[in-house]
């Protein structure tokens, strides 16, 4: 017998963690202004998060258009 068809998802690549990770670094931006990286995930406080989980809500960010990188390599809101 087959196995049934996953659950459409509207979710798209993004699992809901992810997107609440990724909505934390646009609210951290746009209440503190750009920042490096290191200072964004100090910021967050991504030292408690699960391992590579803020590498990968930063690089989905920046993908989607929600942050972007200056020139100076500083991480800004949209």
């Amino acid at each position: 017998m087959p196995m049934p068809m996953p659950k459409p998802t509207s979710e798209g690549r993004h699992d809901r963690q992810v997107s609440q990770e990724m909505s934390q670094l646009v609210r951290a931006l746009q209440a503190t202004g750009p920042k490096p990286p290191a200072e964004l995930a100090e910021l967050v406080g991504a030292a408690y998060w699960e391992k590579d989980r803020f590498d990968r809500a930063l690089a989905l960010a920046l993908a989607d258009g929600l942050v972007y990188r200056a020139a100076d390599g500083t991480i800004n809101a949209a």
